[in-house]
């Protein structure tokens, strides 16, 4: 028996009752969403869920600019923290406990806080008395405070997960380079960034498919319309018109299948990086 036969016996127990109450769930949700397992009714086989007058293809575009923009925001700013703290001494202890201690904040309250902080009432608005009046951050068609609150909350677990992929390696050679004359940007774009890049693909992987599903932030933050696919989901599913079941199940298969192809984009980028296994 091989090592990689081993390890899937050794997965399998733990594997399989997962995959048995998720492609159940998902079969159950894609027989809903054309018809043929109603809440209500005669089964009939349709597609209408799928169309919906372009408002699904239009909250998936809104989902991926979202999980998007959030994921380049914290991915960028979790890198210059992870580096600060790696190459800097006392301060840059005090900047990882802060960092970290903002990941036990649920998005609920840190989607609260930062609408206090950036509404057009806001904290900022009274303190920065600006000519033009302040941006309209909250609720406007860019998504603004939603992208702000995600790159601040998921910029802190990937300078988390940074710091402890890098720990052992980054501090020696960043001193070695600096030995040798490097300045600190070289440091960053020619040590650091080459021993990071698997962990931040990893790290953005997991920011872009929890963004893409989070539903506090772009309900509390975001416009009324257009909607994202998490906000449509459950508005659809909550629905007092039980007909509306399908397309709620169809927004969500959509979550998944774009959650699915993100997921296996960062696989591949994976294998392409020197050095991975």
């Amino acid at each position: 028996m091989t090592a990689r036969s081993r390890a899937l016996l050794t997965a399998a127990p733990a594997v399989l009752p997962v995959l048995v109450v998720l492609g159940g769930a998902l079969t159950a949700a894609l027989l809903q969403s054309v018809g043929l397992l109603p809440f209500i009714g005669e089964p009939r086989f349709s597609t209408a869920a799928w169309d919906a007058d372009g408002e699904l293809l239009l909250a998936t575009g809104v989902s991926v600019y979202i999980a998007a923009a959030s994921t380049v925001l914290s991915v960028v700013v979790g890198f210059l923290i992870a580096a600060y703290v790696l190459t800097s001494g006392f301060s840059g202890r005090v900047l990882a406990v802060l960092s970290a201690a903002s990941i036990p904040i649920p998005h609920l309250v840190a989607s609260g806080a930062m609408g206090l902080l950036l509404s057009d009432a806001g904290f900022l608005a009274r303190v920065l008395v600006l000519p033009a009046g302040f941006p309209e951050l909250v609720g406007n068609r860019w998504w603004g405070a939603v992208i702000l609150e995600f790159g601040w909350k998921e910029s802190a677990f990937v300078a988390l997960v940074l710091i402890g992929s890098m720990a052992r390696q980054a501090t020696g050679f960043s001193e070695a380079a600096a030995t040798l004359g490097a300045s600190a940007r070289q440091r960053i774009l020619h040590v650091l960034l080459p021993l990071a890049r698997p962990a931040l693909t990893v790290s953005a992987i997991v920011v872009f498919v929890y963004t893409l599903g989070s539903y506090e932030a772009p309900w509390l933050l975001g416009p009324v319309v257009p909607e994202a696919l998490p906000v449509r989901a459950v508005r659809l599913f909550g629905s007092i018109d039980l007909t509306a079941r399908p397309e709620a199940m169809a927004t969500a298969l959509v979550s998944v299948v774009v959650g699915f192809v993100a997921i296996g984009a960062g696989v591949l980028v994976l294998r392409r990086l020197k050095g991975w296994r």
